[in-house]
């Protein structure tokens, strides 16, 4: 019998979405909700991959089954906290159990055919299957989320990594000012090419409606045009290697946002708020539209947590506790609390922001770049579990 690894989520409580008496979810509707879970290295869902088993549903309590390809794979870990969370979302759920099992050789050929499937259909895709895509969401304006995304992007280059920055709120684009870079956009071949430049031992890339337009015009687009806008800096860019992509939506749940969904399946969310709660119950429903598109929710970021004065005195300006409010209602960790600092400002104004330099910003963005290697969406390898056995195979084909 192949061995079975078995996961509970049974100790952590829940605040909401089940009571008692509640109508619980359907099989197909927690099979449907996992195809928000992407197997990082095979660039597909895991329900389309086959890896989904038996689902068994009693009294709110969820049991689903998951193979892997390979005992030990390092993504283990990853795919059953994203299956726990995706579950957790529905209405009726009241706790989830991941039973972990490995793949006999039928099932690996029927993944790795799935897998080579994928591959040749993305094979124009412009962004590489072994990039991380984070996409930063807000429910309203005004509460730093485009500085959030550009300090963010700055920390993880600061580590060695090349990270792209796709400002996605084409209306309200700031990330050029942010980053303190300019176009013109050049073409080669057709394709965009991201303004790009060294940042600590890694770089930056970067596309914005701002490389593109007068900084004080007015960008009055709605629909489709504003989702074609996105579609081409996504597809008709040239990004090449990117260890992460960071994606600046503009607030609230309106086209872009929800268009990402198709242009970007295999995003994250990151969900910006701050301490009041009114901007958390906003908030909630930039994750709420993500769900339902079945983009998973990562985490969540708070900011403007509270201002610390020169002599050591924390004064909570703006309230406290709204992100862990948040961050416990989504079933998410919170990933930072980022205090109010006059150098967050002063930084964007500049062009310089504040995690490329030093200070207690550039601690915090440091400390969240290393959360989101670690923990969130560490980056991915090619020579993981899955991706080597795609190689193998693909090796006795060729040589067959």
């Amino acid at each position: 019998m192949r061995p079975s690894y078995r996961f509970g989520s049974d100790v952590r409580p829940r605040t909401r979405r089940y009571a008692a008496g509640m109508a619980v979810p359907t099989t197909q509707e927690v099979r449907d909700v996992l195809r928000a879970v992407i197997d990082p290295e095979l660039g597909d869902n895991i329900v389309d991959l086959g890896m989904v088993g038996d689902i068994a549903i009693r009294d709110g309590k969820v049991s689903v089954g998951v193979a892997l390809t390979i005992a030990g794979c390092p993504l283990r870990a990853q795919i059953e906290r994203d299956v726990t969370s995706s579950i957790e979302a529905l209405d009726g759920v009241s706790s989830v159990e991941v039973v972990i099992s490995m793949m006999d050789a039928d099932q690996k050929a029927l993944v790795m055919q799935r897998a080579r499937s994928v591959a040749r259909d993305r094979a124009t895709d412009t962004i590489s299957s072994t990039t991380s895509i984070l996409a930063i969401a807000s429910g309203k304006g005004g509460v730093g989320k485009s500085s959030i995304t550009t300090n963010l992007a700055v920390a993880l280059a600061q580590r060695g990594l090349t990270v792209g920055i796709l400002d996605a709120d084409i209306w309200g684009f700031s990330i050029p000012r942010l980053v303190g870079l300019s176009g013109p956009v050049e073409a080669k071949k057709g394709k965009m090419q991201p303004v790009e430049v060294a940042c600590g031992s890694g770089r930056l890339k970067v596309l914005s409606m701002g490389f593109l337009a007068d900084e004080d015009r007015a960008i009055m687009w709605r629909g489709l045009v504003l989702n074609r806008a996105v579609q081409q800096f996504v597809e008709d860019a040239d990004w090449g290697q990117l260890d992460y992509l960071l994606v600046d939506l503009p607030p609230g749940t309106g086209d872009v946002a929800m268009g990402l969904v198709k242009v970007l399946p295999r995003a994250q969310l990151l969900v910006v708020t701050t301490p009041p709660v009114a901007a958390q119950k906003v908030a909630h429903r930039a994750a709420d539209m993500a769900r339902r598109g079945y983009l998973p929710v990562a985490g969540v970021i708070e900011n403007m947590s509270a201002f610390v004065c020169d002599h050591g005195t924390s004064y909570a300006l703006f309230g406290s506790g709204g992100g862990q409010r948040l961050a416990d209602q989504l079933k998410v960790p919170l990933l930072a609390s980022i205090p109010i600092h006059p150098d967050m400002a002063a930084g964007g104004d500049a062009g310089t922001p504040s995690a490329g330099g030093s200070g207690p910003l550039a601690a915090v963005f440091a400390q969240l770049a290393e959360r989101v290697v670690t923990d969130i969406a560490p980056p991915i390898s090619m020579t993981g579990c899955s991706a080597r056995l795609l190689d193998a195979m693909e090796e006795a084909v060729a040589q067959a």
